[in-house]
């Protein structure tokens, strides 16, 4: 079986397992380890929209049963989890906080949606447009407020690398799919702050947390190691990510890229596995590192794989050189003897020898990171790849 040929039954076997958190009452909800949805936890925007991401990519690739998942995923995110009276999404049914974390994937969901032809799918990229450009994006210094009440009277007093980051992921697909090249600017200014400026000063260690005039806060959350989105110190794998969406930048902008862009990806990426790669004495990422690089959480989480498996890919093709490939091939051998469930999905948090833990991520809820790492690797950096998708149906 061809490399190409594996990738598409991995991809298959996560979509056959991921269809099972489309919720009746409207959005994708939260698997549980055996794939049954957690009715304890309420359907959140993020997961709905990574959801609704997903499923319109695989429509491009011609699964029948993928569009009617992708529009049961614009239809929450036109209803349950919609703010009708203020405007915006809140972060869940139970939650009427607005935060940017989640808005990015409103807006990745609605430019992937669109560029698969759902229906009402150009209503959601419309507004989420104009409200990230409204609420969001503070054009005095080129950079995202963090979260907003849900009549957005007030906003939070931090600043955030993780949403930042995944707003260049979504400013990239929004250049691509509506034209408007601001978006693809707008990245790599993002990115530039983050990374060129502010990772490079610290020895490419990526802070994750900001006040509000993004000051780093290196103690942030010391008292809340394992918190799931905001951990305190460095979380490694957000390393490996920039590390790709650098690659991607650069490619989206073509001969107007500056050399930086493929200069900090490898530095990154070296940065990466030279302090976080089997540094307890046991394969894997560890979770986050203190400012010294000693492990702080050894938890290995499934995500982190899912973006090495990207990265290491990402720098091979951009620039042919053989040890990108070895790491590909060892970061793909440990998901599959680690990470991938034989009963579905894949284990999102390992103990440092291999065990499933749930010390920080319960259950499987997550599909985007290891779909997008079956899928990636054999896709163009550029466009977004909900417009080069068809090119690869089988």
């Amino acid at each position: 079986m061809t490399d190409g040929d594996w990738l598409a039954a991995r991809r298959r076997d996560l979509v056959g397992f991921a269809k099972n958190a489309a919720d009746p009452a409207g959005g994708f909800g939260w698997l549980d380890a055996e794939g049954d949805l957690d009715r304890d936890k309420p359907v959140a925007t993020w997961i709905t929209a990574r959801m609704t991401h997903v499923f319109a990519l695989e429509d491009g690739l011609g699964d029948p049963g993928a569009a009617a998942l992708a529009d049961h995923g614009i239809a929450a995110l036109r209803g349950v989890l919609h703010d009708d009276e203020n405007g915006g999404w809140f972060s869940s049914v139970s939650d009427t906080t607005k935060a940017a974390y989640e808005h990015s994937f409103v807006l990745l969901a609605a430019c992937s949606a669109q560029a698969a032809g759902r229906p009402h799918a150009e209503e959601v990229l419309t507004e989420v447009l104009e409200v990230i450009e409204t609420r969001f994006w503070d054009a005095e210094i080129g950079l995202p407020f963090e979260s907003w009440d849900k009549a957005w009277t007030a906003t939070e007093a931090y600043r955030g690398a993780n949403s930042t980051m995944h707003f260049v992921e979504a400013f990239l697909a929004a250049g691509d799919v509506t034209g408007d090249k601001i978006w693809h600017e707008r990245a790599l200014g993002l990115s530039e702050r983050i990374v060129h400026v502010t990772a490079a000063a610290h020895g490419w260690r990526v802070p994750e947390h900001f006040t509000e005039d993004w000051r780093t806060d290196l103690n942030y959350n010391r008292d809340d190691q394992r918190h799931p989105f905001r951990p305190f110190g460095a979380t490694v794998g957000h390393w490996l990510e920039w590390a790709r969406l650098l690659l991607h930048v650069e490619a989206a902008l073509g001969d107007r890229a500056p050399a930086w862009l493929l200069a900090d990806a490898r530095a990154l990426f070296d940065s990466s596995v030279r302090r976080g790669w089997g540094v307890d004495g046991h394969l894997g990422f560890v979770y986050t590192l203190d400012w010294d690089d000693l492990p702080v959480v050894r938890q290995r989480m499934h995500w982190v794989m899912a973006e090495a498996i990207m990265a290491a890919s990402a720098l091979h093709r951009r620039t042919g050189e053989d040890p990108y490939g070895d790491w590909y091939a060892t970061f793909w051998e440990y998901a599959r003897k680690n990470h991938i469930d034989p009963i579905g999905g894949w284990r999102h948090e390992l103990a440092p020898n291999g065990t499933p833990s749930a010390g920080v991520w319960a259950g499987k809820p997550d599909t985007y990171h290891a779909y997008q790492a079956t899928l990636f690797p054999l896709l163009p950096l550029a466009p977004a790849a909900a417009l080069t998708c068809r090119t690869l149906r089988k």
